[in-house]
């Protein structure tokens, strides 16, 4: 198994891509902390996957509960190898001076400040054991922005940037940092990328896929698996493009 007795802790992975992740994780010999804001989705997520699994709520754009959540993780399973930052949110696709000031606000705390939050308390953790995996979960619209999503588009690409940063600062202590890209995939944010969830809408989002279909949660687990085991020992400061070809 390639993530054996590894501990993993995953944002928002009460469902969509976190859920994805989570469960190829346990399935690879990972012992995994669900992490999401939604208490009852991120319980029924750890009861489906087993013992192998626990339940976390909390709110990652909040310094109390990031630090809780990640002392959890080290009271339940002794240390933290690794992280990934999954929780995102957005605003429904609009004209950028019609996105409120509460959204913008509510888009970087959740985004970008949360990767902050979990650097500030489980990168000492980390240096410590003289290793740590961190993974965030960015998007191709950091590379490739889409109309009607530009404050959204905005804080991905800051998560980009971080991502790198971090890798570059991280890298003597051996921890290495690596983000992903999806593209526009099947979870329950797809209707406010599009503005509405229409057959039309869909065509349209998926014409501009070269692969010619939409993201799955599998295809990001799979790239996380092989960004955060030891088979990519050498990887850091990588923003993988997981896209069907879009930012080609």
């Amino acid at each position: 198994m390639r993530l054996q007795n590894k501990i993993a802790l995953v944002t928002g992975a009460g469902s969509g891509f976190g859920r994805g992740i989570a469960t190829r994780f346990a399935q690879e010999g990972a012992k995994v902390v669900i992490a999401d804001i939604n208490e009852q989705t991120a319980k029924k997520v750890a009861r489906d996957i087993g013992d192998s699994a626990i339940a976390v709520v909390a709110d990652v754009s909040e310094n109390s509960d990031v630090e809780a959540m990640i002392q959890q993780t080290v009271e339940q399973w002794g240390r933290l190898d690794i992280l990934v930052n999954n929780a995102g949110t957005t605003h429904r696709n609009k004209p950028m001076t019609e996105v409120t000031e509460e959204e913008f606000d509510k888009i970087f705390a959740v985004n970008v400040k949360s990767v902050f939050l979990t650097a500030k308390h489980g990168v000492p953790l980390m240096k410590k054991q003289g290793h740590g995996a961190i993974l965030n979960v960015a998007s191709t619209a950091g590379l490739r922005p889409r109309p009607g999503l530009a404050w959204y588009n905005t804080s991905k690409g800051a998560m980009i940037t971080a991502t790198k940063a971090m890798a570059i600062e991280l890298a003597p202590d051996k921890i290495r940092v690596n983000a992903i890209n999806p593209v526009a995939g099947e979870t329950g944010m797809l209707h406010l990328f599009m503005g509405e969830d229409t057959p039309e809408k869909r065509a349209q989002f998926v014409s501009s896929i070269p692969w010619g279909r939409l993201s799955l949660p599998e295809d990001m687990a799979n790239a996380a698996l092989f960004l955060c085991s030891d088979e990519a020992d050498m990887v850091t400061g990588t923003c993988m493009e997981v896209d069907g070809g879009r930012c080609i």
